[in-house]
C-alpha cells in the first residue's frame, strides 16, 4: 500500500472556474487529448487515438446507460425533496440520496408524479432504500417522470441535447446515474476505425453510482469507504483480452469505471467472466494486474478518482499533467476534454 503517508490533500489542485466544461464540444470527436507517458506530455485531438493504439490491442468500455434518475417530490406537508436514485434493487424498490429541509424518517413518504409514492425503508449513512408504489416499474417510471442528473458543476438545467450526449454512443444496459464519461468522446466513425485497424473493441457494464463521487471522509486514505457498485464482465471480453495478451497487445480502458471492473474481478488472482460488486479504491502502491493504458477525463481535486490516476501513472506525473492542462487551458469534468495515460512502470509513490 501507500509508500509514504499521503493525504487527501495531496491530491488537491486550483482549477479556474472558466475551465470546467459546461456543455459537450460541437461534435464527440472534437475535444482534445493530452498524451501522458511518464514525464513526456502531448496535446493531441482525440481522434489520435486511433494512431496510439496498435493491431491486437483492446479497448475496454463500459456499456452502462445512465437511468433519468433525478426526480422531485413533496412531503405529505409540502415540503420539498428532491431524490437521486443511486441504485435500482427491485421492481420497486431504490437506494437513493434525499435533499430536503428536514429528511423523511423511517416509514415516512414522499408524494411524486402520477400518483406514485415513496417509503423510507432504510437509512445507510446518506443513502435511503425507498419502496416507490406506481404503475410501472422504478426504471420504466423514471423514464417517464425522471431528469437527467447532470453533475452539480453543470450549473445549468439538463436539455434535450444531455439526452444524447451525456450517454455513450455504445450505451445499452440501463443502471448508472453518473455517465462513464471517457467514452462520451467516442463517435461511431472512431469506434470504425479502430476496428479497421485491427483494435479489438470489447465491454464491460459497471453501474456508476453518486457513491463513487462521496468526499474522503476526514482526509484519510487508509479509512475511506467505497459505495459498492455493481460490475459484469461477459466471457467475450475475457477472450478478447487473453488473445490481446497472447498477441503481445495491450489493455486500455476507456474510463476509470471499466478499469476498476477489471481489476476488481482479477482482485483474487485469474480474471474471469461473471457479475460481481466491487467497493475498491484504488490508491497509490495498488499493482494493477489487467490494465495497461487509462484513458480518463480531467477529475475533481480530492477525489477518488484523483487519487486513482495518480496510483496508475504516478502523482508526481499528474501533478505535471494538470498543470499543464490548465496552463493550456484544456477543459476539465464531465463534459471536457480527455486524458491517455501509461501505467508507472513501477507502483506509483
Amino acid at each position: 500500500m501507500p509508500r509514504r503517508n499521503l493525504t487527501i490533500e495531496d491530491f488537491d489542485y486550483a482549477l479556474p472556474g472558466e475551465l470546467v466544461a459546461q456543455a459537450p464540444a460541437a461534435t464527440r470527436s472534437a475535444s482534445r487529448l493530452l498524451h501522458v507517458d511518464g514525464g513526456l506530455l502531448v496535446d493531441r485531438r482525440f481522434t489520435d487515438i486511433v494512431d496510439l493504439v496498435a493491431p491486437g490491442d483492446v479497448v475496454v468500455m463500459n456499456d452502462t446507460r445512465v437511468l433519468r434518475a433525478r426526480i422531485v417530490g413533496r412531503k405529505p406537508s409540502g415540503g420539498r425533496v428532491e431524490m437521486l436514485v443511486e441504485r435500482i434493487v427491485g421492481a420497486h424498490e431504490a437506494w437513493a440520496q434525499l435533499k430536503a429541509s428536514h429528511l423523511p424518517r423511517l416509514g415516512g413518504t414522499v408524494l411524486l408524479d402520477d400518483g406514485a409514492r415513496a417509503t423510507v425503508l432504510e437509512r445507510d449513512q446518506g443513502f435511503f432504500r425507498l419502496r416507490i408504489d406506481a404503475d410501472q416499474a422504478i426504471d420504466a417510471w423514471l423514464e417517464r417522470h425522471g431528469e437527467l442528473p447532470l453533475p452539480p458543476y453543470i450549473v445549468r438545467p439538463a436539455d434535450a441535447a444531455d439526452a444524447e450526449r451525456y450517454q455513450t454512443v455504445y450505451a445499452r444496459v440501463p443502471g448508472a446515474v453518473a455517465a462513464p464519461t471517457a467514452g462520451l468522446h467516442f463517435d461511431q466513425a472512431t469506434l470504425d476505425a479502430l476496428e479497421a485497424k485491427g483494435v479489438r473493441l470489447a465491454h464491460v457494464t459497471l453501474h456508476v453510482g453518486a457513491g463513487t463521487f462521496l468526499p474522503v471522509r476526514d482526509g484519510n486514505l487508509e479509512t475511506h469507504r467505497m459505495h459498492a457498485e455493481r460490475y459484469t464482465i461477459p466471457a467475450t471480453t475475457i477472450a478478447a483480452i487473453d488473445a490481446a495478451r497472447t498477441a503481445g497487445g495491450r489493455v486500455l480502458a476507456v474510463g476509470t469505471t471499466s478499469l476498476r471492473a477489471l481489476e476488481a474481478a482479477a482482485a483474487e488472482g485469474e480474471l474471469g467472466a461473471g457479475d460481481g460488486e466491487t467497493d475498491l479504491f484504488i490508491r497509490p502502491g495498488y499493482r494493477f494486474r489487467v490494465v495497461d493504458r487509462l484513458l480518463t477525463n480531467f477529475h475533481l481535486p480530492r477525489s477518488t478518482l484523483m487519487v486513482l490516476v495518480a496510483a496508475f501513472a504516478g502523482l508526481a506525473t499528474i501533478r505535471r499533467a494538470y498543470a499543464h492542462a490548465i496552463d493550456q487551458r484544456y477543459r476539465f469534468f464531465s463534459y471536457g476534454d480527455a486524458m491517455l495515460l501509461e501505467k508507472a512502470t513501477r507502483p506509483a509513490d
